[in-house]
């Protein structure tokens, strides 16, 4: 398949070649183990992936889980595409996209973004609801959903500095240039928070209205938001409990969780020759991120699920993934990491709480750095909402977006 001229989109199928499968599977069964330790609980993954776990998951890969009937439901799923775009400051990138059209009249288009270690295909069990839902009365959308470069089928780049102020940058073009879509809404969490945050920094004309169920900030300067400190001082006592829970979350999170982050945003070339080479490390790395976190008390991936979203990883052999955080690390502008934390959002937000999400800040945090209009608080799901509980972010999505806030942004 061939993408040469710009903003022309060429229709794709997902393909992995049989020797990889081939040599997967020989890996697969000449793995070595770690033992446990006879003092660590079945249930306590306080060091990383169970090997009793990845033994399982290893076996059924080599054994049982079928790669090519996987690949086939996709391809008949997703309308995939790919394109090459001129991203500004960077230069051309082929970016891949599923793009799934609604016969509604009034369908408004939804740019969907997902995050590490997922991939486009996060969206898979929302997207023909949001196009094709049940009740008249249900906003219905038109759902794009690109792939962040690297990532599954995403084209990796080339080049170095492709983080998510580009991506932002790569995105909005795939919307208003490629596709013609002038005025759209996003969805994004984790790395697609981050992204359509961006977009909304830099594009206010085209992203009228946002949706997260991701949104990191900090608290603001005492001299800002002198109440908002009070607050957090006084947080025993002035928090609500699911603010608490939140923090605990965070401060969690930091202490026992993010050294992957701090591996990937410094060398993710050397994690990948292991990583990359070997389905085994990968699979320990993947497995304990979906398992710690997501709510597991109230959903545990399947088996086939799960493998097919650590296939996306592999298929490019897993450093793209990798390399993409220490490109956002190194980036500057307004748009940035470093920068778009502390700097408001204008356009309305929608913010959606999950219990085990890693990072959902007070509101007063959020509402000091952006135009939070609508919240609702959910009694289960984690950091892969649109996997976890998908009928719960599809009705928040009908719900925020076919506000009179957002209807009055769309005009």
């Amino acid at each position: 398949m061939s993408v040469d001229e710009l903003n022309t989109p060429v229709p794709y199928q997902l393909h992995i070649s049989d020797d990889l499968l081939n040599v997967t599977k020989q890996k697969l069964r000449l793995a070595r183990f770690p033992d446990e330790q006879i003092d660590v609980g079945d249930d306590d993954w306080s060091q990383g992936a169970k090997v009793k776990v990845v033994k399982r998951l290893a076996e059924y890969w080599a054994n049982g889980y079928d790669w090519r009937a996987e690949e086939a439901r996709i391809n008949a799923e997703f309308k995939q595409f790919k394109v090459k775009v001129d991203i500004p400051g960077y230069g051309p990138q082929v970016l891949h996209y599923a793009h799934q059209t609604s016969a509604r009249p009034d369908a408004i288009p939804l740019l969907f973004v997902q995050g590490w270690p997922g991939s486009f295909l996060e969206a898979r069990k929302i997207i023909e609801p949001l196009t094709n839902p049940p009740n008249a009365s249900d906003q219905a959308f038109h759902v794009i959903v690109p792939s962040i470069p690297g990532f599954g089928p995403g084209d990796a780049p080339q080049k170095s500095g492709l983080g998510p102020q580009l991506t932002a940058h790569g995105f909005r073009k795939l919307m208003v240039d490629v596709l013609g879509y002038e005025r759209f809404v996003t969805q994004g969490g984790d790395w697609g928070s981050m992204i359509t945050r961006g977009m909304a920094l830099m594009y206010p004309q085209n992203v009228r209205a946002c949706h997260h169920n991701f949104f990191p900030c900090r608290p603001p300067p005492w001299y800002k938001a002198p109440l908002t400190i009070g607050r957090l001082i006084l947080s025993p006592y002035l928090y609500t409990t699911r603010e608490m829970d939140s923090i605990k979350n965070m401060q969690y999170w930091q202490k026992e969780q993010d050294g992957y982050m701090r591996i990937q945003a410094t060398r993710p070339q050397s994690l990948g020759f292991g990583l990359g080479d070997s389905p085994i490390g990968l699979l320990g790395w993947l497995v304990e991120k979906f398992h710690e976190w997501m709510d597991v008390a109230h959903y545990e991936m399947p088996d086939d699920e799960l493998l097919t979203f650590v296939m996306m990883h592999w298929m490019q052999g897993a450093t793209p993934g990798f390399r993409y955080y220490k490109m956002a690390f190194a980036e500057e502008g307004e748009a940035s990491i470093k920068e778009s934390f502390g700097k408001y959002l204008n356009t309305p937000i929608g913010l959606s709480h999950f219990p085990r999400e890693i990072m959902i800040p007070p509101y007063d945090w959020v509402s000091s750095v952006a135009n939070e209009q609508f919240r609702r608080e959910h009694d289960k799901g984690g950091h892969f909402a649109a996997v976890e509980c998908p009928e719960l972010l599809v009705q928040d999505l009908r719900d925020w977006f076919s506000s009179e806030t957002v209807k009055r942004a769309m005009k």
